[in-house]
């Protein structure tokens, strides 16, 4: 795998170049799974469908999974139904929620919709954005996923969105080694390359409907 990411061009020009050294970053890390999670607006990107130009990304800081999804504008309401859909309704009430001091993150609504959940509001400082470091370094990923598959067709991201979702929860990452599939559902994901393949995950299903037949 490295040397294939070597030796690909796209990889090559549009991978984050690190200022500076993984020893002096200071990762926080979740209690439990999505007991966590940072959140960010990326934007505004090329006008793509329905004029969608901004991507709000939420990452879990315990496995590092990932939500994202496309507006064209974002309102302190879009929040409240963000973290409703697609934090709590999949994976429960969060203890804490880290973000910027953007209006949208520090308005009333959004602080009330918290409140009456008993979610703890963290706040990075505005000339300090990196304190929500693992949102940062989400959203780096994502832009750069997008960026490799779409060099020209830039308008059309929001339709790339799900794969690169996809791509970035059945990757292994650092320092574990696992992927945040994994770490999330206790399993690795069946991926493409797996069709038609003897993997580990397969055989056992072959060998469920085998036992079954029996």
């Amino acid at each position: 795998m490295a040397a294939y990411v070597k030796k690909c061009d796209k990889c090559q020009r549009h991978a984050p170049i690190p200022h500076v050294p993984s020893k002096t970053l200071k990762p926080i890390s979740g209690p439990w799974p999505f007991a966590q999670w940072g959140m960010d607006i990326v934007g505004p990107l090329p006008a793509a469908t329905a004029q969608n130009k901004f991507l709000l990304v939420a990452t879990d800081y315990f496995n590092k999974w990932v939500e994202a999804e496309a507006y064209a504008s974002i309102k302190d309401k879009d929040l409240t139904k963000f973290v409703w859909k697609n934090i709590i309704c999949r994976f429960g009430i969060p203890q804490t929620i880290i973000a910027d001091n953007g209006p949208q993150f520090d308005s009333i609504t959004f602080r009330n919709f918290c409140s009456e959940l008993n979610i703890w509001n963290l706040y990075s400082t505005p000339c300090y954005p990196q304190s929500n470091g693992q949102a940062e370094a989400t959203n780096k990923t994502l832009i750069t996923a997008l960026k490799k598959r779409l060099e020209q067709a830039k308008g059309k991201w929001v339709e790339e969105l799900p794969e690169v979702l996809w791509a970035y929860r059945t990757t292994p990452g650092r320092p574990t080694g696992n992927t945040p599939f994994a770490l999330a559902y206790g399993m690795d994901a069946v991926i493409l390359i797996e069709i038609g393949l003897p993997t580990i995950q397969t055989e056992a299903g072959l060998q469920d409907d085998v036992n079954a037949e029996l």
